[in-house]
Protein backbone atom coordinates (compact mmCIF):
# COMPACT_ATOMS: atom_id res chain seq x y z
CA UNK A 1 0.00 0.00 0.00
CA UNK A 2 1.41 3.42 -0.97
CA UNK A 3 2.00 6.35 1.31
CA UNK A 4 -0.91 8.67 2.03
CA UNK A 5 -0.28 12.40 1.57
CA UNK A 6 -2.17 15.15 3.36
CA UNK A 7 -1.70 18.79 4.22
CA UNK A 8 -1.56 19.60 7.92
CA UNK A 9 -2.62 23.18 8.63
CA UNK A 10 -0.59 25.24 11.09
CA UNK A 11 -1.56 28.06 13.42
CA UNK A 12 -0.21 30.55 10.84
CA UNK A 13 -2.33 29.15 7.98
CA UNK A 14 -2.86 31.90 5.39
CA UNK A 15 -6.32 30.50 4.63
CA UNK A 16 -7.17 30.64 8.38
CA UNK A 17 -8.05 26.96 8.60
CA UNK A 18 -8.17 25.32 12.05
CA UNK A 19 -4.79 24.36 13.50
CA UNK A 20 -3.91 20.64 12.97
CA UNK A 21 -6.83 20.18 10.53
CA UNK A 22 -6.03 18.13 7.41
CA UNK A 23 -6.90 18.33 3.74
CA UNK A 24 -6.03 16.21 0.70
CA UNK A 25 -5.09 16.96 -2.89
CA UNK A 26 -8.52 16.01 -4.25
CA UNK A 27 -10.24 18.21 -1.68
CA UNK A 28 -8.05 21.17 -2.58
CA UNK A 29 -8.85 20.77 -6.26
CA UNK A 30 -12.38 21.99 -5.72
CA UNK A 31 -13.52 25.25 -7.25
CA UNK A 32 -12.83 28.45 -5.25
CA UNK A 33 -10.52 26.59 -2.85
CA UNK A 34 -8.38 29.12 -0.98
CA UNK A 35 -4.75 28.04 -1.20
CA UNK A 36 -2.23 28.11 1.64
CA UNK A 37 1.40 27.13 2.13
CA UNK A 38 1.05 24.75 5.08
CA UNK A 39 3.30 21.70 4.94
CA UNK A 40 2.38 18.34 3.38
CA UNK A 41 2.88 15.16 5.41
CA UNK A 42 3.19 11.51 4.36
CA UNK A 43 1.92 8.61 6.47
CA UNK A 44 2.24 4.87 6.03
CA UNK A 45 4.54 1.91 6.60
CA UNK A 46 8.01 1.57 5.11
CA UNK A 47 10.47 -1.16 6.08
CA UNK A 48 7.99 -2.45 8.63
CA UNK A 49 7.86 0.92 10.40
CA UNK A 50 4.74 3.10 10.50
CA UNK A 51 5.43 6.83 10.55
CA UNK A 52 4.01 10.26 9.82
CA UNK A 53 6.76 12.25 8.10
CA UNK A 54 6.79 15.92 7.10
CA UNK A 55 7.91 16.32 3.49
CA UNK A 56 8.89 19.97 4.12
CA UNK A 57 7.05 20.79 0.89
CA UNK A 58 3.86 22.68 0.29
CA UNK A 59 3.43 21.91 -3.44
CA UNK A 60 1.71 18.57 -4.14
CA UNK A 61 3.90 17.56 -7.09
CA UNK A 62 7.13 18.05 -5.13
CA UNK A 63 5.75 16.22 -2.09
CA UNK A 64 4.61 13.31 -4.30
CA UNK A 65 8.04 13.11 -5.96
CA UNK A 66 9.72 12.95 -2.55
CA UNK A 67 7.29 10.33 -1.23
CA UNK A 68 7.88 8.18 -4.34
CA UNK A 69 11.60 8.23 -3.58
CA UNK A 70 10.97 7.01 -0.03
CA UNK A 71 8.78 4.19 -1.31
CA UNK A 72 11.38 3.06 -3.85
CA UNK A 73 14.05 3.07 -1.12
CA UNK A 74 11.70 1.13 1.14
CA UNK A 75 12.58 3.18 4.23
CA UNK A 76 11.97 6.51 5.88
CA UNK A 77 14.63 9.25 5.65
CA UNK A 78 16.83 9.80 8.67
CA UNK A 79 17.64 13.50 9.21
CA UNK A 80 17.67 14.13 5.47
CA UNK A 81 15.22 15.31 2.86
CA UNK A 82 16.58 12.79 0.33
CA UNK A 83 15.32 9.18 0.08
CA UNK A 84 17.49 6.53 1.64
CA UNK A 85 18.80 4.22 -1.09
CA UNK A 86 20.77 1.78 1.01
CA UNK A 87 21.85 1.36 4.61
CA UNK A 88 25.12 3.12 5.36
CA UNK A 89 28.05 0.90 6.31
CA UNK A 90 28.83 0.72 9.99
CA UNK A 91 31.56 3.15 10.98
CA UNK A 92 34.66 1.91 12.71
CA UNK A 93 35.01 2.79 16.37
CA UNK A 94 37.76 5.32 15.52
CA UNK A 95 35.61 6.97 12.82
CA UNK A 96 32.37 7.55 14.73
CA UNK A 97 31.05 10.95 13.66
CA UNK A 98 29.97 13.52 16.20
CA UNK A 99 26.18 13.77 16.54
CA UNK A 100 24.59 16.50 14.45
CA UNK A 101 22.84 19.28 16.34
CA UNK A 102 19.04 19.03 16.34
CA UNK A 103 17.29 21.09 13.70
CA UNK A 104 15.46 24.13 15.00
CA UNK A 105 11.97 25.24 14.03
CA UNK A 106 11.75 28.82 12.74
CA UNK A 107 9.35 29.89 15.50
CA UNK A 108 11.67 28.59 18.22
CA UNK A 109 14.65 30.39 16.69
CA UNK A 110 12.75 33.68 16.50
CA UNK A 111 11.62 33.39 20.11
CA UNK A 112 15.18 32.66 21.25
CA UNK A 113 16.55 35.60 19.26
CA UNK A 114 13.99 38.10 20.58
CA UNK A 115 14.57 36.83 24.10
CA UNK A 116 18.31 37.44 23.68
CA UNK A 117 17.62 40.97 22.41
CA UNK A 118 15.36 41.63 25.40
CA UNK A 119 18.04 40.42 27.82
CA UNK A 120 20.38 43.08 26.39
CA UNK A 121 17.90 45.68 27.68
CA UNK A 122 17.32 47.11 24.23
CA UNK A 123 14.80 49.95 24.41
CA UNK A 124 11.25 49.30 23.27
CA UNK A 125 11.38 51.21 19.97
CA UNK A 126 14.47 49.26 18.85
CA UNK A 127 13.00 45.98 20.10
CA UNK A 128 9.98 46.66 17.87
CA UNK A 129 12.29 46.90 14.83
CA UNK A 130 13.76 43.45 15.60
CA UNK A 131 10.21 42.15 15.95
CA UNK A 132 9.25 43.62 12.56
CA UNK A 133 12.18 41.86 10.89
CA UNK A 134 11.41 38.47 12.45
CA UNK A 135 7.71 38.81 11.59
CA UNK A 136 8.63 39.38 7.95
CA UNK A 137 11.06 36.45 7.99
CA UNK A 138 8.44 34.14 9.52
CA UNK A 139 5.92 35.21 6.89
CA UNK A 140 8.46 34.45 4.14
CA UNK A 141 9.21 31.00 5.58
CA UNK A 142 5.48 30.25 5.86
CA UNK A 143 4.96 31.25 2.23
CA UNK A 144 7.81 29.00 1.13
CA UNK A 145 6.64 26.11 3.30
CA UNK A 146 9.78 26.14 5.48
CA UNK A 147 9.46 24.91 9.06
CA UNK A 148 13.15 24.67 10.05
CA UNK A 149 15.62 27.53 9.97
CA UNK A 150 18.25 25.53 8.06
CA UNK A 151 15.93 25.31 5.05
CA UNK A 152 16.79 28.95 4.30
CA UNK A 153 19.45 29.22 1.61
CA UNK A 154 21.50 32.06 0.08
CA UNK A 155 18.97 32.41 -2.75
CA UNK A 156 16.19 32.79 -0.19
CA UNK A 157 18.04 35.71 1.38
CA UNK A 158 18.40 37.32 -2.05
CA UNK A 159 14.65 37.02 -2.60
CA UNK A 160 13.74 38.10 0.93
CA UNK A 161 16.00 41.17 0.79
CA UNK A 162 14.87 42.20 -2.69
CA UNK A 163 11.25 42.35 -1.50
CA UNK A 164 11.89 45.03 1.13
CA UNK A 165 10.15 48.34 0.45
CA UNK A 166 12.19 50.45 2.90
CA UNK A 167 14.09 53.60 1.94
CA UNK A 168 17.87 53.38 1.50
CA UNK A 169 18.86 54.14 5.07
CA UNK A 170 16.06 52.03 6.56
CA UNK A 171 16.99 49.14 4.29
CA UNK A 172 20.63 49.35 5.37
CA UNK A 173 19.67 49.36 9.06
CA UNK A 174 17.35 46.38 8.60
CA UNK A 175 20.13 44.53 6.76
CA UNK A 176 22.35 45.00 9.82
CA UNK A 177 19.64 43.40 11.95
CA UNK A 178 19.29 40.50 9.51
CA UNK A 179 23.04 39.87 9.59
CA UNK A 180 22.89 39.90 13.39
CA UNK A 181 20.09 37.32 13.30
CA UNK A 182 22.13 35.07 10.99
CA UNK A 183 25.21 35.38 13.23
CA UNK A 184 23.03 34.43 16.19
CA UNK A 185 22.02 31.22 14.37
CA UNK A 186 25.57 30.44 13.24
CA UNK A 187 26.98 30.62 16.76
CA UNK A 188 24.37 28.13 17.94
CA UNK A 189 25.01 25.78 14.97
CA UNK A 190 21.44 26.21 13.73
CA UNK A 191 22.83 27.37 10.38
CA UNK A 192 25.92 25.94 8.71
CA UNK A 193 26.79 28.92 6.50
CA UNK A 194 26.42 32.69 6.51
CA UNK A 195 23.49 32.99 4.12
CA UNK A 196 23.41 36.81 4.40
CA UNK A 197 27.10 37.37 3.67
CA UNK A 198 26.62 38.46 0.05
CA UNK A 199 23.88 41.00 0.73
CA UNK A 200 25.00 44.60 0.23
CA UNK A 201 23.44 47.82 1.51
CA UNK A 202 22.09 50.27 -1.13
CA UNK A 203 24.65 52.75 -2.55
CA UNK A 204 25.19 55.86 -0.38
CA UNK A 205 22.91 54.44 2.32
CA UNK A 206 25.49 55.32 4.96
CA UNK A 207 25.43 59.01 4.06
CA UNK A 208 23.52 61.12 6.57
CA UNK A 209 20.76 63.28 5.16
CA UNK A 210 21.31 67.01 5.12
CA UNK A 211 19.75 68.77 8.11
CA UNK A 212 16.88 71.07 7.19
CA UNK A 213 15.68 73.22 10.10
CA UNK A 214 12.69 75.50 9.77
CA UNK A 215 13.54 79.13 9.10
CA UNK A 216 11.93 81.90 11.19
CA UNK A 217 9.56 82.84 8.36
CA UNK A 218 8.37 79.26 8.11
CA UNK A 219 7.82 79.09 11.87
CA UNK A 220 5.61 82.20 11.68
CA UNK A 221 3.42 80.47 9.10
CA UNK A 222 3.30 77.29 11.21
CA UNK A 223 2.16 79.19 14.32
CA UNK A 224 -0.43 81.08 12.24
CA UNK A 225 -1.74 77.76 10.93
CA UNK A 226 -2.13 76.49 14.51
CA UNK A 227 -4.33 79.48 15.31
CA UNK A 228 -6.67 78.52 12.47
CA UNK A 229 -7.39 74.99 13.75
CA UNK A 230 -10.60 74.89 15.77
CA UNK A 231 -11.37 72.10 18.27
CA UNK A 232 -11.55 68.78 16.48
CA UNK A 233 -14.48 66.53 17.35
CA UNK A 234 -13.85 63.70 19.81
CA UNK A 235 -13.55 60.50 17.68
CA UNK A 236 -14.67 58.14 20.44
CA UNK A 237 -14.61 57.12 24.12
CA UNK A 238 -11.28 57.75 25.80
CA UNK A 239 -9.98 60.10 23.11
CA UNK A 240 -9.15 63.75 23.68
CA UNK A 241 -10.48 66.64 21.69
CA UNK A 242 -7.60 68.70 20.33
CA UNK A 243 -7.11 72.02 18.56
CA UNK A 244 -4.39 74.30 17.23
CA UNK A 245 -3.26 75.31 20.72
CA UNK A 246 -2.43 71.68 21.49
CA UNK A 247 -0.34 71.58 18.33
CA UNK A 248 1.34 74.89 19.23
CA UNK A 249 2.39 73.56 22.66
CA UNK A 250 3.67 70.38 21.02
CA UNK A 251 5.74 72.41 18.54
CA UNK A 252 7.08 74.84 21.15
CA UNK A 253 8.23 72.04 23.43
CA UNK A 254 9.94 70.39 20.44
CA UNK A 255 11.77 73.58 19.46
CA UNK A 256 12.83 74.59 22.98
CA UNK A 257 14.16 71.14 23.95
CA UNK A 258 15.25 69.41 20.72
CA UNK A 259 13.55 66.21 21.93
CA UNK A 260 12.51 63.62 19.35
CA UNK A 261 8.83 63.19 18.52
CA UNK A 262 8.59 59.94 20.51
CA UNK A 263 9.76 61.79 23.66
CA UNK A 264 7.36 64.68 23.07
CA UNK A 265 4.37 62.39 22.44
CA UNK A 266 4.76 60.68 25.84
CA UNK A 267 6.16 63.71 27.68
CA UNK A 268 5.35 63.27 31.37
CA UNK A 269 5.27 66.60 33.23
CA UNK A 270 5.63 64.89 36.61
CA UNK A 271 8.88 63.18 35.56
CA UNK A 272 10.56 65.48 33.04
CA UNK A 273 9.67 69.01 34.16
CA UNK A 274 11.31 70.48 37.27
CA UNK A 275 10.75 74.24 37.53
CA UNK A 276 12.08 75.58 34.23
CA UNK A 277 14.34 72.57 33.68
CA UNK A 278 13.38 69.79 31.27
CA UNK A 279 15.07 66.42 31.68
CA UNK A 280 16.67 65.26 28.41
CA UNK A 281 18.62 62.09 29.15
CA UNK A 282 21.39 60.62 31.27
CA UNK A 283 24.67 62.35 30.49
CA UNK A 284 27.67 60.22 29.52
CA UNK A 285 29.15 61.01 32.95
CA UNK A 286 26.21 59.24 34.56
CA UNK A 287 24.54 62.49 35.61
CA UNK A 288 21.16 63.68 34.27
CA UNK A 289 21.21 66.33 31.56
CA UNK A 290 18.61 69.15 31.52
CA UNK A 291 17.67 72.02 29.26
CA UNK A 292 15.72 75.19 30.12
CA UNK A 293 12.34 76.49 28.92
CA UNK A 294 10.77 79.92 29.60
CA UNK A 295 8.11 80.67 32.23
CA UNK A 296 5.28 81.13 29.74
CA UNK A 297 5.85 77.65 28.25
CA UNK A 298 6.07 76.10 31.72
CA UNK A 299 2.73 77.69 32.57
CA UNK A 300 1.09 76.33 29.42
CA UNK A 301 2.41 72.81 30.03
CA UNK A 302 1.30 72.87 33.69
CA UNK A 303 -2.17 74.03 32.62
CA UNK A 304 -2.39 71.14 30.17
CA UNK A 305 -1.45 68.68 32.93
CA UNK A 306 -4.36 69.91 35.07
CA UNK A 307 -6.78 69.09 32.25
CA UNK A 308 -5.22 66.00 30.66
CA UNK A 309 -3.02 64.49 33.34
CA UNK A 310 0.80 64.34 33.45
CA UNK A 311 1.22 62.74 30.00
CA UNK A 312 0.05 65.90 28.29
CA UNK A 313 0.13 64.90 24.61
CA UNK A 314 -1.12 61.34 24.84
CA UNK A 315 -3.99 60.49 22.47
CA UNK A 316 -6.71 58.60 24.31
CA UNK A 317 -5.69 55.95 26.81
CA UNK A 318 -2.94 54.29 24.79
CA UNK A 319 0.61 54.40 26.10
CA UNK A 320 2.06 52.92 22.93
CA UNK A 321 4.64 55.38 21.60
CA UNK A 322 4.26 54.27 17.98
CA UNK A 323 0.49 54.74 17.98
CA UNK A 324 0.70 58.18 19.57
CA UNK A 325 3.50 59.23 17.19
CA UNK A 326 1.50 58.08 14.18
CA UNK A 327 -1.49 60.19 15.28
CA UNK A 328 0.60 63.32 15.81
CA UNK A 329 2.79 62.86 12.72
CA UNK A 330 0.22 61.65 10.18
CA UNK A 331 -2.89 63.54 11.32
CA UNK A 332 -2.36 66.53 13.59
CA UNK A 333 0.98 67.93 12.43
CA UNK A 334 0.18 66.98 8.86
CA UNK A 335 -2.86 69.26 9.05
CA UNK A 336 -0.72 72.09 10.47
CA UNK A 337 1.86 71.76 7.68
CA UNK A 338 -0.88 71.65 5.05
CA UNK A 339 -2.32 74.95 6.28
CA UNK A 340 1.14 76.54 6.62
CA UNK A 341 2.54 75.44 3.26
CA UNK A 342 4.05 75.35 0.81
CA UNK A 343 7.59 74.50 1.98
CA UNK A 344 10.76 74.19 -0.08
CA UNK A 345 11.78 71.13 1.97
CA UNK A 346 9.26 68.48 3.00
CA UNK A 347 8.03 69.42 6.50
CA UNK A 348 8.16 66.89 9.32
CA UNK A 349 8.34 66.83 13.13
CA UNK A 350 12.05 65.98 13.15
CA UNK A 351 12.78 69.36 11.57
CA UNK A 352 11.81 71.01 14.88
CA UNK A 353 14.78 69.22 16.44
CA UNK A 354 17.02 70.65 13.72
CA UNK A 355 15.50 74.08 14.41
CA UNK A 356 16.56 73.77 18.06
CA UNK A 357 20.16 73.20 16.92
CA UNK A 358 20.00 76.04 14.37
CA UNK A 359 18.81 78.62 16.90
CA UNK A 360 21.53 77.70 19.38
CA UNK A 361 24.30 77.77 16.78
CA UNK A 362 23.18 81.11 15.32
CA UNK A 363 23.33 82.61 18.84
CA UNK A 364 26.97 81.55 19.16
CA UNK A 365 26.56 78.46 21.34
CA UNK A 366 29.62 76.21 20.99
CA UNK A 367 29.17 73.21 18.71
CA UNK A 368 30.36 70.91 21.51
CA UNK A 369 27.52 72.12 23.74
CA UNK A 370 24.95 71.73 20.97
CA UNK A 371 26.16 68.17 20.33
CA UNK A 372 25.72 67.38 24.02
CA UNK A 373 22.20 68.82 24.11
CA UNK A 374 20.95 66.92 21.05
CA UNK A 375 22.80 63.74 22.01
CA UNK A 376 24.93 63.62 18.86
CA UNK A 377 28.63 63.83 18.08
CA UNK A 378 30.54 67.05 17.51
CA UNK A 379 31.61 65.74 14.09
CA UNK A 380 27.99 65.37 12.99
CA UNK A 381 27.12 68.86 14.22
CA UNK A 382 30.08 70.40 12.38
CA UNK A 383 29.40 68.48 9.20
CA UNK A 384 25.67 69.03 8.89
CA UNK A 385 25.03 72.26 10.79
CA UNK A 386 28.12 74.21 9.68
CA UNK A 387 25.95 76.63 7.69
CA UNK A 388 24.52 77.94 10.96
CA UNK A 389 27.80 78.27 12.90
CA UNK A 390 28.87 81.94 12.43
CA UNK A 391 32.00 81.56 14.56
CA UNK A 392 33.20 78.76 12.29
CA UNK A 393 32.62 80.84 9.17
CA UNK A 394 34.47 83.82 10.70
CA UNK A 395 37.37 81.61 11.78
CA UNK A 396 37.73 80.05 8.31
CA UNK A 397 37.49 83.48 6.66
CA UNK A 398 40.26 84.79 8.95
CA UNK A 399 42.46 81.78 8.10
CA UNK A 400 42.15 82.50 4.36
CA UNK A 401 42.74 86.24 4.81
CA UNK A 402 45.91 85.66 6.84
CA UNK A 403 47.20 83.03 4.42
CA UNK A 404 46.96 85.37 1.40
CA UNK A 405 47.80 88.64 3.15
CA UNK A 406 51.32 88.91 1.67
CA UNK A 407 50.45 87.79 -1.85
CA UNK A 408 51.13 90.42 -4.61
CA UNK A 409 48.18 92.26 -6.07
CA UNK A 410 47.39 92.33 -9.81
CA UNK A 411 46.72 95.56 -11.66
CA UNK A 412 43.05 96.47 -12.20
CA UNK A 413 41.47 94.93 -15.28
CA UNK A 414 41.53 97.42 -18.17
CA UNK A 415 38.17 98.30 -19.67
CA UNK A 416 37.59 97.97 -23.38
CA UNK A 417 37.59 95.18 -25.92
CA UNK A 418 40.94 93.58 -26.79
CA UNK A 419 41.60 91.15 -29.63
CA UNK A 420 44.23 88.49 -30.06
CA UNK A 421 45.98 90.71 -32.66
CA UNK A 422 46.23 93.69 -30.24
CA UNK A 423 47.78 91.37 -27.66
CA UNK A 424 50.28 90.08 -30.23
CA UNK A 425 48.83 86.55 -30.22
Amino acid sequence: MGLQLYRRHSKACKAERPEDSRTGKFEEGRRNWKKCSCQIFASGTLGGKFKRQCTEKWEWDKAEELADGWQKAGSWPSGSKQPVSAPAPEAKSSEVAAPKPARKVVREVVEAYLSACKSREIKGSTQAKYKTLTNQLEAYCSEKGYTCIDQLQVTDMDEFYADWKDAKKGKAKKLERLRGFVRFCLKRKWLTENIAEDLKAPPKASELNAKSPFEDEELKRIYAACDKILPQLNPGPGFRTWDGQDAKDFINLSIYTGLRISDICLFDVSKRLDGNDVYLRMHKTGKPLYTWIPDWLVARLRARAVIHGPVIFRCGVTGNAKQVCDIWRNKRLKLVFKLAGPFEEKPGPHRFRHTFARILLERGVEDTDVAELIGDTVEVVRRYYSKWIPSRQKRLRKIIQDAFADRPESAPFAAGHQTNESLGI
